[in-house]
């Protein structure tokens, strides 16, 4: 009992991190009306900030006061920044766009981070006491008692602050009504900067304090905003005690299984405790609190200012699509092998991209695990070869349904509620998946890879690797380029249909206002199931066809990070236009843009991040001067040229028909 009592306060160092991450994730809320997505990377920045100050990493190294006071200061000048680039600009804009912002700034941060002090965590000097003192028996470190103490009394001064204070109750009728809030003299833009310099100062003044205990690193404190989404989930999103409290638990509850993975009882694999537990666990408790807080979660930004993106209808689709497939066909087999590679890998993106255009340009809801549906038939096609001897087309058929029946059971988790909410599930699941299942050496195949055989018919190989060679002879093969061609064309082209039928007009009327769609007669839950059911299919094509083109699948390729680009690069581009998927597609790490930057425009090291730097910077000022994306953006102005009036108002889509 003393050994279980010692792991409980244990997990209270990285459990008040959390917590002060859960309550800057609702002082976000409640400033600004989004889910703060880039509440673990402000806790990184600090963490990186105290750290070079201390060190000397830029300049004379300060004393601990002075950089605990200077690194507080930036956290500041960083929160206001961030308002004016991402928020500020975006106060009437929808829900999916304030999130997607928040999006944007976690990939310039973390982009920026890993680029000056690069991708290897960091031990930072201590700022609390190194003593242990008994409590009840077990020696406990001070430092972990005196950062959960911390976090009480910040949360306690916070929760004074909000309901004694003339601020705390500018803030909440802001919150309820901005409307209201504005007719009463009071100014949004304001408060919402108020709340973000205080979100920021204190999660960066926790986040010093925590550095030492829970180490410094760009890729791991920045995930720490899931189980802070699930604390903020159990709070509603408006109680800070709440959040406090959760979040404690949750770290202690965290540490306490990390005990019990160490007992003779716990499931092991040949020995080994299975990884990715605790993301496993957090990806639990969210759908747990999603089903409990769900219906009673804050609405805010249902009715807004600006719309969301246009969905503009494609016409003379053939016309369109022909060349193209013409000219791409005859660049794969005329073209190098390196260039070759490059549209073949920018196909298979294309695929996965066209996912995101379903579920968040037709439905607009955010979803951001179908890189990991991607990988999970990607491995699948793996294990069915390797266990079972399946191949060419069982294989395939039966990882896509496995991948859709996953990706269905997700989006079914979160069915209970509305708008945005949904990409606290799935960025959840996305991260479960990748731990728990790809990293894991006996169902994924973890970092060393799990082989492919290469795709084959009747005795006719069609992988990469066929006999069939380009015109310069190397490989890989033009004949898998020419099928993920067809592929790719077929998936855009159902897509674009789909806008045009009936259930893409259900999906436009949920995605301009769930409750009026509803009243309307169509089934809300059918249709975003389906919508689901169709995005996870598609992505677990990507995943066969990405499987068969490396003929090996390795965990490192479905990265959280990797995915958030992928979602930032097709909103940039236009999120309601299966167009904005193709160019997001080629502009995927592997594929030809990067290859071109990387020969002739960036340094070679680390492309990825120079790639993610962009994408977060360009997501920022797309967002700014072009809401509805660029593609969008370019079709709605040839729209009105041609027409003369706006004839793509997405709140209001033209339904032929509607099916209950």
């Amino acid at each position: 009992m003393d050994t279980v009592f010692l792991f409980a306060l244990l997990g209270l160092g990285t459990g008040a991190l959390i917590a002060m991450i859960a309550v800057g994730v609702v002082l976000s809320w409640r400033g600004s009306g989004t889910i703060n997505i880039a509440a673990g990377a402000v806790v990184m920045v600090a963490g990186y900030l105290f750290w070079s100050l201390r060190t000397g990493f830029f300049a004379p190294a300060l004393t601990t006061p002075a950089a605990i006071v200077v690194t507080l200061l930036a956290m500041a000048v960083l929160a206001v920044m961030v308002e004016f680039a991402a928020v500020k600009p975006l106060r009437s804009a929808s829900p999916l766009a304030k999130l997607v912002a928040s999006i944007g700034v976690l990939l310039l941060l973390q982009a920026v981070v890993q680029l000056v002090f690069g991708t290897a965590p960091l031990n930072s000097p201590a700022v609390l006491t190194d003593s242990v003192v008994q409590v009840g028996g077990v020696t406990v470190p001070v430092a972990q008692l005196i950062l959960a103490a911390v976090v009480v009394v910040i949360s306690a001064a916070l929760a004074a602050l909000y309901r004694f204070t003339r601020f705390g109750i500018a803030t909440r009728a802001a919150s309820e009504s901005e409307r209201s809030a504005v007719l009463a003299g009071l100014s949004p833009s304001s408060i919402s900067l108020a709340n973000s310099v205080l979100a920021y100062v204190t999660a960066g003044f926790v986040g010093i304090l925590a550095a030492s205990i829970v180490g410094v690193s760009a890729s791991t404190l920045p995930l720490l905003v899931i189980p802070a989404l699930a604390a903020a989930l159990f709070a509603g999103f408006s109680s800070i005690w709440i959040a406090c409290a959760a979040g404690l638990l949750i770290g202690m509850a965290e540490s306490l299984l990390s005990y019990a993975s160490t007992m003779d009882w716990f499931p092991t694999q040949d020995g080994i405790t299975p990884p990715g537990l605790q993301q496993l666990a957090e990806f639990l408790l969210i759908v747990i609190a999603l089903w409990w807080k769900g219906s009673t979660l804050p609405q805010r930004g249902e009715f807004v200012g600006r719309s969301l993106p246009a969905v503009p209808r494609q016409e003379h689709l053939l016309r369109r699509v022909g060349p193209v497939f013409v000219v791409g066909a005859i660049a794969l087999l005329v073209l190098p092998s390196d260039l070759r590679q490059a549209i073949t890998t920018g196909l298979v993106a294309t695929v996965l991209c066209l996912s995101f255009i379903v579920i968040m340009g037709y439905v607009g809801q955010l979803s951001v695990v179908q890189l990991a549906l991607a990988g999970f038939a990607a491995f699948a096609v793996s294990r069915l070869g390797t266990e079972f001897g399946l191949g060419f087309p069982a294989a395939p058929i039966i990882a896509v349904l496995a991948a859709t029946a996953l990706g269905v059971g997700i989006g079914a988790a979160a069915l209970r509620v509305r708008g945005v909410t949904l990409v606290v599930v799935t960025l959840a699941a996305a991260v479960a998946i990748e731990q728990f299942v790809f990293a894991n050496s006996e169902w994924g195949g973890g970092q060393t890879g799990a082989p492919v055989a290469s795709p084959a018919l009747f005795g006719f190989n069609f992988g990469p690797d066929s006999g069939l060679r380009g015109l310069d002879g190397a490989l890989p093969s033009p004949v898998f380029g020419l099928v993920a061609l067809v592929v790719a064309t077929l998936a855009y082209m159902g897509v674009v249909y789909l806008r045009n039928s009936d259930l893409g007009r259900q999906m436009l009327a949920i995605r301009s206002n769930e409750r009026a769609a509803a009243a309307a007669g169509v089934n809300v839950r059918t249709v975003k199931i389906v919508a689901f059911g169709i995005t996870s299919a598609l992505a677990g094509v990507a995943g066969v066809m990405y499987a068969y083109q490396f003929g090996t699948v390795s965990a490192n390729s479905y990265g959280i990070s990797v995915a958030l680009t992928l979602v930032a690069s097709v909103y940039v581009l236009g999120v309601t236009l299966p167009q904005g998927a193709v160019l997001a597609g080629f502009g995927a790490i592997g594929s030809v843009i990067p290859l071109i930057l990387q020969k002739y425009v960036l340094p070679a090291d680390h492309i990825s991040l120079y790639v993610q730097l962009l994408i977060g910077g360009g997501l920022l000022l797309q967002l700014r001067f072009f809401p509805d994306g660029l593609l969008v953006t370019r079709s709605i102005k040839k729209e009105r040229k041609m027409t003369g009036i706006d004839t793509l108002v997405p709140e209001l889509p033209r339904m032929k028909s509607v099916r209950t």
